[in-house]
């Protein structure tokens, strides 16, 4: 298997803890070459009321617990990062968590951010882009742009853990919820919970 090349996006939803644990999975995934790392102006709010992070300086350095060796962050501002191109290869993109307002600039083709140019771009080029969306309840708006980014290509993955592995905490809750994203791009991870019936 070729080492992939990925996109991944933290929006100002709730569940920042979903896009560490994301990024920490991709960092120690030797199948994954190179990640390009987008954080929203709003996510900056909600990991320093979530995870105790604050600022944008060393911010991958505090989700991770280390240096990176294969992440490069972006500024969400710089529309002209690689990543705004469909000439750059990629493999896919990951929107973990996808607020509303990220969702409905990405579904309406507004491409006014890096993080919904990126999406344009993966959508257009047919490559796979999956939106963890996070909200509840959904009004018919959100439906609505869930439709419209669903026919444009999106897959829809609403951030909805699972309890029938019993996790012991809310972190073991976001990890698993993040092995099965993995698992939809190709990239099963150890340690990942597998349903297995009664025989």
């Amino acid at each position: 298997m070729e080492a992939l090349n990925l996109t991944v996006a933290i929006t100002g939803a709730s569940g920042a803890v979903l896009g560490r644990e994301l990024l920490r999975a991709l960092e120690s995934d030797a199948r994954v070459a190179h990640v390009h790392f987008v954080a929203s102006e709003n996510s900056l709010r909600v990991m320093a009321e979530e995870l105790g992070i604050s600022g944008r300086t060393n911010l991958l350095e505090k989700l991770l617990g280390n240096v990176s060796t294969k992440i490069v962050q972006h500024s969400d501002s710089d529309i002209g990062a690689a990543i705004a191109s469909g000439s750059h290869p990629s493999n896919g993109m990951i929107v973990l968590p996808c607020s509303m307002g990220t969702l409905a600039s990405i579904a309406n083709g507004l491409a006014n951010s890096l993080i919904s140019r990126a999406a344009d771009v993966t959508l257009k080029e047919r490559r796979p882009l999956l939106l963890c969306v996070r909200e509840t309840p959904f009004n018919r708006i959100h439906l609505r742009n869930m439709t419209l980014a669903a026919e444009a290509g999106a897959v829809i993955f609403p951030v909805i853990p699972a309890f029938y592995n019993k996790p012991a905490d809310s972190t073991e809750m976001a990890r698993q919820f993040t092995f099965r994203v993995l698992a939809h791009i190709g990239l099963p991870q150890p340690g990942a919970y597998v349903w297995k019936a009664e025989e």
